[in-house]
């Protein structure tokens, strides 16, 4: 029997063993190497930012799945780890897409009709600031500014740039990425 007043240990028959099991395959080995490390060094609870971003590194985004694993390894609340994880705007809850949609909301953007060009890609695609297309292709993101004025309003779709964007052009420039989606997968 194991002594229960020291952390990370558990008695026997206590489940501790296949908890710890599950959250090391959830977020796989060297991810779970890595937080082994952490454990060792002073204040472990400190390199949580960390570890959520290898998560994400790997994982693309940080599931309640994810969230959960981290908090029984690295022994720290499941409350204090999804807080961190919803506080801060880099981390994803939700999967995202295949080809991130950018809508310049800038000022020049905005005021040649970015609005409208994002409100017709929500319409198109069903989903609003942040969300994923149901069919996993589009996630809609905005941005302040994407530094190219001139070519208001601008799109950016992945690392392409499309310029004096107009609602009209956005089915067209969508069906794009879905054909280039839908081939990549046959």
């Amino acid at each position: 029997m194991m002594d229960v007043h020291s952390p990370g240990k558990s008695v026997d028959g206590d489940g501790r063993q296949a908890v710890v099991a599950a959250a090391r395959a959830a977020l796989g080995d060297a991810i779970a190497q890595f937080i082994d490390q952490c454990m060792q060094r002073p204040q472990p609870a400190s390199h949580l930012i960390a570890v959520l971003h290898k998560v994400q590194a790997q994982h693309g985004y940080l599931s309640a799945e994810h969230l959960d694993a981290v908090a029984q390894l690295m022994q720290v609340p499941a409350a204090k780890v999804a807080g961190v994880a919803s506080f801060y705007h880099f981390f994803r809850l939700q999967p995202r897409g295949k080809y991130s949609v950018n809508v310049c909301m800038g000022t020049a953007c905005y005021v040649k009709g970015a609005e409208r060009v994002a409100q017709r890609i929500m319409d198109e695609l069903g989903v609003g600031w942040g969300e994923t297309s149901k069919d996993g292709v589009f996630t809609l993101e905005g941005s302040r500014c994407l530094g190219t004025c001139g070519l208001a309003p601008v799109v950016m779709i992945g690392d392409e740039v499309h310029a004096n964007v107009t609602p009209e052009q956005v089915p067209r420039i969508l069906e794009k990425y879905i054909r280039a989606a839908r081939e990549a997968t046959v």
